[in-house]
């Protein structure tokens, strides 16, 4: 389930009056976070008000990260709820979160957040493991542990370096990180399609605002599905269409496409 996600909206999860809002705004997953969201006051409070029975959707929880003061009590929040996933954040290396899957036991997959250099250099063991459904990038973090600006450019390494992780261990491609700037959906539009052009699987959300811009960038076009059906309309064997060659590579591509696009191919 949280292999096909594309466009989670994050809530915090002290703020309960905000849940079915989440649920309501396109967005294809809600996160409930007691991390990052929610002060430390207000950990004990916002775990008490965790909850799947405002949605259909899938929900997710992102918990404290291993080695604070909540993070066993939020595991044990988790276990009793039937949640669709559990977001670990601060995923810095292989041995602890494989700790974290054997706690939840099954009861939820693991989405990694890969938010450090450490992170980075660990991602491919860390997406290796049974119990982890799928790497997010925690751009933010990221750039604050390097000492780097939030920019295409210097994101790019670690961008490809997560797609390739995910691709080599089977999983789904990774969730990239937020979009900060709330005032325009079309710059989260545009940074939708940018990692979505670099092989990720859709971009985590923060805003209601955000979620429509997000799924369209992670559907394939009218334009790409077009292509795709002349593509497979060619026949066998290396032949031309628009003007450039197709092989069976490039059919495995159109096929994508139209399955993307919920098409039989």
């Amino acid at each position: 389930m949280v292999s096909r996600i594309r466009a989670p909206l994050f809530v915090p999860a002290d703020r309960p009056e905000r849940f079915a809002k989440a649920a309501a705004s396109g967005a294809d997953a809600v996160i409930l976070d007691l991390e990052d969201a929610v002060a430390a006051e207000s950990k004990d409070r916002a775990r008490a008000a965790l909850t799947c029975a405002f949605t259909d959707l899938p929900v997710i929880v992102r918990i404290n990260a291993t080695g604070t003061p909540w993070h066993e009590a939020d595991l044990a929040a988790v276990r009793a709820l039937p949640v669709a996933g559990v977001m670990l954040p601060k995923a810095e290396g292989p041995v602890s979160v494989a700790t974290v899957c054997r706690a939840l036991a099954g009861h939820a997959p693991v989405l990694a957040l890969v938010e450090s250099a450490l992170g980075l250099a660990n991602a491919r063991g860390i997406a290796a493991l049974p119990g982890v459904a799928r790497l997010v990038f925690g751009s933010v973090d990221y750039c604050a542990d390097l000492g780097c600006a939030h920019l295409r450019e210097g994101l790019l390494p670690a961008r490809t370096e997560l797609v390739l992780a995910s691709r080599l261990a089977g999983k789904a491609a990774p969730l990239d990180g937020v979009t900060v700037q709330l005032d325009d959906p079309a710059v989260t539009a545009d940074d939708a399609r940018h990692a979505r052009d670099l092989g990720m699987g859709g971009k985590l959300c923060i805003h209601p605002k955000q979620t429509a811009g997000v799924l369209q960038a992670f559907l394939p076009s009218e334009a790409e599905i077009g292509w795709a059906r002349r593509v497979l309309a060619s026949g066998d064997g290396a032949v031309s269409v628009d003007g450039a060659m197709v092989d069976e590579p490039v059919r495995l591509r159109a096929r994508t496409i139209l399955a993307d696009a919920g098409q039989a191919a």
